[in-house]
């Protein structure tokens, strides 16, 4: 079966572009409603996407003087996607987690509890939460340094993979004659002791039909790549170049391939947030029309956050360059792929936060379904994407753009399946299902 493009669909209610909420087509309170949420899964479906995709925060962040930011309230993602779940069939759902403010043993039974309730539809989006105001609400004056996130999170995962192993596949025998109800010697402590964590399991959920959610991690910093590399099944990445996609692809694939995996099982999927039209110009207009809505205050506010929140450009003109800001130990990559592009365009702060304001960071890209098409086709034959996470600036209708324009388009050029391959998430992805370690298999192929 010849390669295909992967999707995923990163729809928060409240839509990407900052300004999306004042879009006609956009319900203004879509990120608590769960009409909507459930009418964008089904759309997403209806395209084949393979996952419906959402970030999360753990802090409020406002916007400008009159809180211009729709998704500043939102819902928790795992509560959201339990209940959409049996509203669908073959859409998988990656929600949100943080390594830095959870217990490693909650967030596993958490995600198992997705898996098994989507019948093997969960992945788990591992992130490093950044922060003060963060931080604040978890019983700390300040933010994690960066390097302790990643170590921390590195255990984490560790241990969240050892607790969905607790039960081997066939470990529950409920055989109500003979009054057995499942087999001990398939159920296993994890015993964990670590630098951060003492766990002691086993887990008290059973694995899923797809064996374990599937990982997903987005750092870019040298420890995100790392971490990314020994961990991820699919990893979200932002990018405006050619390129740049190919350096972070190639580079990926090496770790992984050094640490021991097989690369073709990391999926590689920059962030795409696509302006869509019949025609270019068509495309143009929905970009300017959206671009007019937006507040300078929540523009100004948007690259004060992406920028590490080092830099106060409240005093700064607008149709002045971006000044130089401290390294911060938030985002690292992000603050440095904004001083890039706010540099390579020679933009100012108008410029830069107008560009942004789509997708932070993401490719934005304004075209017809054929010029997005071939965009995407060259960076999927071209060693910078085993696919893409698709950002639509508004909702619905920019997904539905997508799905009727650009989809199409792909299946004609062969490049995007016309039906699904499976039920689970993994294998829709095409990546197999992990053997459980104490399989006898497993075990056997350990010593």
């Amino acid at each position: 079966m010849s390669r295909k493009i992967r999707l995923g669909a990163f729809l928060p209610g409240g839509g990407q572009h900052i300004a999306s909420w004042r879009h006609p087509d956009q319900p203004a309170d879509g990120a608590v409603s769960f009409d909507f949420h459930r009418q964008l899964a089904q759309i997403a479906e209806r395209g084949l996407f393979d996952a419906y995709f959402l970030a999360d925060g753990l802090s409020v962040a406002i916007g400008g003087k009159e809180g211009g930011n729709a998704k500043a309230a939102g819902f928790e993602p795992l509560t959201l996607f339990s209940a959409l779940a049996p509203l669908t069939t073959h859409l998988g759902f990656i929600a949100t987690a943080t390594t830095t403010y959870e217990e490693p043993f909650t967030t596993a039974r958490k995600f198992a509890s997705l898996d098994l309730i989507s019948g093997g539809r969960a992945g788990w989006n591992v992130v490093t939460t950044v922060g003060d105001d963060t931080a604040r609400n978890f019983n700390l004056d300040h933010q994690l340094p960066h390097a302790d996130r990643y170590d921390r999170a590195r255990e984490y995962v560790e241990v969240v993979t050892a607790l969905w192993d607790s039960w081997e596949d066939d470990a529950f025998i409920r055989d109500k004659a003979s009054g057995r109800f499942l087999d001990r010697d398939k159920v296993h402590a994890i015993d964990h002791r670590g630098r951060h964590f003492r766990v002691q399991g086993p887990l008290n959920i059973s694995r899923s039909p797809q064996g374990q959610p599937v990982i997903v991690q987005a750092g870019s910093s040298e420890a995100g790549r790392q971490l990314a590399a020994e961990t991820a099944e699919v990893i979200f990445t932002a990018h405006q170049t050619l390129d740049s996609a190919q350096e972070f692809y190639r580079d990926i694939k090496r770790r992984a391939r050094a640490a021991g995996r097989n690369p073709d099982h990391v999926l590689i999927m920059p962030g795409f947030a696509p302006f869509v039209g019949r025609t270019e110009e068509e495309a143009r207009e929905k970009y300017r029309a959206l671009t007019d809505l937006i507040v300078p205050e929540d523009g100004v506010a948007l690259l004060n956050s992406l920028t590490g929140g080092t830099l106060d450009l409240s005093g700064y003109p607008l149709d002045g360059p971006l000044p130089p800001a401290t390294e911060t130990e938030g985002n690292k990559s992000r603050q440095v792929l904004i001083r890039q592009i706010a540099d390579e365009n020679n933009f100012t702060i108008r410029e830069l936060y107008s560009w942004i304001a789509t997708a932070r960071g993401h490719y934005t890209f304004v075209g017809s379904a054929l010029q997005t098409a071939d965009k995407l086709q060259e960076w999927f034959e071209n060693e910078a994407a085993d696919g893409f996470n698709v950002l639509p600036p508004y909702l619905p209708t920019a997904l539905e753009d997508f799905i009727d324009l650009v989809v199409p388009e792909l299946q004609r050029r062969n490049l995007f399946r016309t039906a699904y391959e499976g039920r689970t998430l993994r294998e829709n992805l095409g990546l197999p299902k992990p053997e459980n370690r104490w399989s006898r298999p497993a075990v056997q192929a350990a010593e």
